[in-house]
């Protein structure tokens, strides 16, 4: 059975974990949710040669190489007991969707279905992060420090996509029902279910 992958990408505050998360929620037998964080973790759990790997780089306080973390996507999404995987914060940068799309164009068992956006300005993004209150000075700068990472490769993110055909843009400034509403139907609508 070939695995139907989403992934679903957003600004920090976009909510698209919670999305996520609740759509896997709601239909058990059809959907499986990650997150990138989720999956190495895992590995690293399972004791697997590749979790040891894993575990060096981060006990060493290392970044994770690329190419583990796409194996190690690729790991989870063969193993997923489900038809459909949703991936959220992924890919974080070009050379991520890269990496990727190659380990897609080799896999016989993975259909990259959509690339779902979901979009909140910054403003509303700052507010969620950081609250009403607007906290403290590292904080906002934390924040704009991820944003920055975040829009960064946008731009190509999306144009690569949208050359496939792919992308799908949610608006994030609703109510979660309305979002993941909207999300859920995309997503069963796209994976033929």
């Amino acid at each position: 059975m070939k695995k139907k992958l989403f992934l679903i990408i957003g600004a920090p505050g976009s909510g698209k974990t919670t999305d996520a998360q609740l759509i896997a929620e709601r239909n058990p037998d059809l959907v499986v949710h990650y997150s990138t964080g989720d999956l190495l973790r895992a590995e690293v759990a399972s004791g697997s040669d590749l979790g040891k790997e894993i575990k060096s780089y981060i006990d060493n306080g290392k970044l994770v190489p690329l190419e583990i973390v796409i194996n190690t996507i690729k790991s989870a999404i063969e193993k997923a007991d489900k038809p459909i995987v949703l991936i959220d914060g992924f890919p974080r940068s070009v050379e991520q969707m890269k990496a990727l799309d190659e380990m897609l164009k080799n896999s016989d068992d993975i259909e990259l279905v959509s690339v779902i956006e979901v979009e909140v300005s910054e403003e509303v993004a700052k507010d969620r992060v950081l609250g009403r209150a607007r906290g403290a000075d590292d904080n906002v700068e934390v924040f704009n420090n991820r944003m920055k990472v975040y829009l960064e490769p946008l731009a190509d993110i999306e144009k690569f996509y949208e050359s496939q055909g792919k992308l799908i843009k949610i608006n994030g400034e609703r109510t979660i029902e309305e979002i993941v509403d909207e999300m859920e139907k995309v997503i069963k609508e796209k994976a033929g279910v």
